[in-house]
């Protein structure tokens, strides 16, 4: 399937006119059903394999994938679902969780900095520098541990934030990396679900931590945080995408080919050698197939 980027419905605009509100939880009428969407999506992961094949063997560009969201929303399994296929030598997941001593020692983008991927590599971030302006912004306590310069104002912090994000951003993509950011828009009562699903499950029950329905009751604040960042952060050269998330199939299918016409863009392909090393290997192969059977 063909897919349309720049008038995607859920390309979060560029403008900041962008509210939580609208953002949809739950697949169109019209959406495919099951079948066809683990069918398209078979096709994809096949297509996926062969466009990280190319740019691994062109090494020209580099791709970071950002995945953000609430708990039980589905990020793990999108990844293991969508990604499934590609080659481990050209990929690199990176998850980040509650940051070190170390890491608080520098400035937020650091740690993440760290983990870029290098030309020829798809890079995802499963959470990221965004918990900066997210989780930091619901918690402001987290900032003590930071150590930062006293101020009075913290909307003013967030906007330096957003604004460090914005360059950091806008430096990567000038520099040959795809940047392409996914929100997991997941419903409060379909996470309840998902809970409940985890608790009920002895295979699943590891999933669960009391913190997570803690967080539960800042629900407000959460959305709040997220329609911010997003409205701040969403960029042509960094675009956010703001995605169903209470039916995992279509999330996942709608994930891999925002993926995939991404990658379509950078018109990938494989290395063509020039006129002069179409000889060098033809000699070379001959002198291969000369010395076959000589032991």
């Amino acid at each position: 399937m063909r897919v349309s980027l720049e008038d995607h419905p859920y390309l979060v605009p560029a403008n900041g006119d962008f509210t939580v509100a609208r953002a949809a939880t739950a697949p169109p009428a019209d959406a495919a059903d099951r079948g066809d969407l683990r069918d398209e999506l078979k096709a994809l992961r096949r297509r996926l394999d062969e466009q990280q094949r190319m740019l691994y063997a062109r090494r020209h560009f580099s791709v970071l994938l950002v995945f953000q969201a609430m708990d039980a929303a589905g990020k793990d399994s999108t990844l293991r679902s969508v990604f499934r296929r590609i080659d481990p030598n050209g990929c690199r997941v990176s998850a980040f969780k509650a940051p070190s001593q170390e890491e608080l020692a520098h400035d937020f983008l650091w740690r993440t900095a760290q983990r870029l991927p290098e030309k020829g590599i798809i890079g995802i971030f499963n959470r990221s520098y965004y918990e900066e302006v997210l989780v930091v912004r619901v918690h402001p306590e987290y900032l003590a541990a930071q150590r930062l310069p006293e101020t009075e104002d913290l909307d003013e912090l967030w906007d330096q934030r957003f604004r460090s994000i914005r360059d950091h951003e806008r430096h990567l993509a000038e520099a040959g990396t795809l940047v392409i950011k996914f929100w997991l828009n997941v419903s409060r009562d379909e996470q309840a679900r998902r809970f409940i699903a985890r608790i009920d499950d002895p295979e699943k029950r590891f999933k669960f931590s009391f913190g997570d329905v803690r967080e539960r009751s800042l629900w407000p604040q959460y959305m709040h945080a997220y329609e911010e960042a997003l409205r701040a952060t969403s960029r042509p050269w960094a675009p956010w995408y703001a995605i169903p998330a209470d039916d995992k199939d279509y999330m996942r299918c709608t994930v891999a080919q925002i993926v995939s016409a991404s990658l379509d863009r950078l018109q990938l392909a494989y290395p063509q050698p020039e006129a002069e090393q179409e000889e060098e290997l033809a000699a070379m192969r001959s002198q291969l197939e000369s010395e076959i059977g000589r032991g």
